[in-house]
């Protein structure tokens, strides 16, 4: 496994929607391993490919604690929200491809997704809490979408704006 480097804001890669993925085989398997290690590494819950440039439709997600061991890092494919909910939740939320960066964010408490695993079979997931939050924060990155897009139009042009000048700086 390896520590792949992060695409960070303003890269216009990250606005890029995601190509499906066609087939589960041992070098998409490899890859995805490479995911967990990087959203590990930096450290992060999910990470969606288009954050480590590649424009696949693949999210990996761990909200696993040490005290918890019954959840388990997953692997989404082909991600799909079917459903969501009419109530909704707050969370304060951060991205790997925009750091030392919060905001809170309301988003419908529910979903029900659809995804391939890696066993290539199709499977649905009823999420609540912080996994829907997280299924939908990964999910909007598959189409393009930042969480940042979710608050004022003022917050967000100040958070590019800090993000491109570090960019042009040589550093984020």
């Amino acid at each position: 496994m390896s520590v792949k480097p992060l695409v960070i804001l303003p890269d216009p890669i990250l606005r890029r929607a995601s190509e499906p993925v066609s087939r589960v085989d041992d070098a998409l398997k490899r890859f995805t391993d490479d995911m967990l290690e990087t959203m590990y590494d930096a450290p992060g819950i999910g990470l969606a490919a288009i954050q480590v440039g590649e424009p696949l439709r693949i999210v990996t997600i761990d909200l696993s604690k040490e005290d918890d061991p019954e959840k388990a890092p997953q692997v989404f494919l082909n991600p799909e929200i079917l459903s969501s909910s009419d109530e909704r939740s707050v969370y304060e939320e951060g991205c790997l491809s925009i750091p030392d960066y919060y905001a809170e964010v309301e988003r419908p408490a529910k979903v029900t997704v659809r995804y391939l695993g890696l066993d290539g079979k199709t499977h649905e997931i009823e999420a609540d809490g912080l996994l829907a939050t997280c299924l939908q924060h990964e999910i909007d990155h598959l189409n393009g979408v930042l969480f940042i897009d979710y608050i004022s139009k003022l917050k967000r042009d100040m958070v590019i704006r800090k993000f491109s000048k570090a960019s042009k700086r040589g550093g984020a």
